[in-house]
């Protein structure tokens, strides 16, 4: 698949169809949204939000929540603020979402069929990992947009002129309901 795709790609810069999307790396909206990496909001949050390439800085992750106030995601949204000029930051959730509800003890179990060794799982443990906490799910989403809006307005290094937001995307329809 991934050959698939390479080969596409030759045939998209060969064409110039790239023109379309030029634009520079600053976002036109000085907004930052952080949502799931789910394959059904690739192009449903874009459309359903009238975002075009260039518009936000958009930083995927699983669950689209933040769980470590000095993680990548935090980076980027820091990043985003002091060097893109971003002053607003959405974060996006959305219905029927994988990480809801995600056992760690399955994650394992499935490392394990895969071939992960338990040697490799002992030493994340003894290196201080806790890999029940860090692959661990949530239970309930509006909960977890909550904390992580929770997080970024709070965090130390946001400033306080930082607007930030909680939502959850209906994955079928791409409609917004706004959390408190």
């Amino acid at each position: 698949m991934i050959d698939e795709m390479l080969r596409y790609n030759a045939e998209f810069v060969a064409a110039k169809k790239y023109e379309q999307y030029r634009t520079s790396k600053f976002p036109d909206k000085k907004i930052a949204i952080v949502t799931c990496m789910d394959t059904r909001l690739v192009e449903l949050l874009p459309a359903a939000l009238g975002i075009k390439n260039g518009d936000v800085k958009i930083i995927k992750n699983a669950g689209g929540t933040i769980t470590n106030p000095f993680d990548s995601t935090v980076r980027s949204l820091l990043v985003a603020i002091y060097e893109l000029g971003v002053n607003e930051i959405m974060i996006i959730g959305h219905t029927t979402c994988g990480v809801q509800g995600m056992d760690s003890h399955e994650m394992l179990h499935l490392m394990r069929k895969r071939g992960i060794d338990e040697e490799h799982i002992s030493l994340m443990k003894h290196c201080g990992i806790d890999l029940d906490s860090w692959l661990h799910g949530f239970d309930d989403t509006e909960a977890a947009i909550l904390e992580t809006v929770d997080l970024v307005k709070n965090h130390p290094l946001v400033p306080k002129d930082i607007v930030v937001r909680g939502y959850i995307m209906d994955s079928i329809t791409g409609g917004l309901t706004p959390l408190s």
